[in-house]
């Protein structure tokens, strides 16, 4: 499975962005998708998940502001994020494991980052 993260950008407080994270390969239907979230010299962070089922789970820090969904027909899932602060800022990935959870290392494939960018 190949991952390609996008929708990153420049925006301001307040703002809404739509991050996806298109995937090839087969058996995307059957993966829980994971957004993450890094900035240079820290750990990744975990956004939230969006199982196989549909079931989501987010970040304590997230829950209101980002909604993660999943479109199996396209192979793609989204991160919606609304209200978006400056300590939003860093680059976002993606990752696909059939048993993801909340642990970066529970991911078997991995999208490149999208910067998001959220200054006045």
């Amino acid at each position: 499975v190949q991952l390609q993260a996008s929708g990153g950008g420049l925006v301001h407080p307040g703002d809404s962005l739509r991050l996806s994270c298109a995937a090839s390969g087969r058996s995307f239907s059957t993966y829980n998708l994971g957004w993450f979230r890094q900035a240079p010299g820290t750990e990744r962070e975990f956004v939230g998940i969006i199982g196989s089922g549909g079931y989501t789970y987010y970040a304590d820090s997230m829950k209101g502001r980002f909604t993660i969904s999943r479109d199996n027909a396209k192979n793609t899932a989204y991160l919606q994020m609304n209200n978006l602060k400056p300590e939003d800022t860093t680059a976002y990935y993606c990752a696909a494991g059939a048993y993801g959870n909340s642990i970066p290392g529970s991911y078997d494939y991995w999208g490149q980052g999208t910067l998001v960018t959220v200054s006045s």
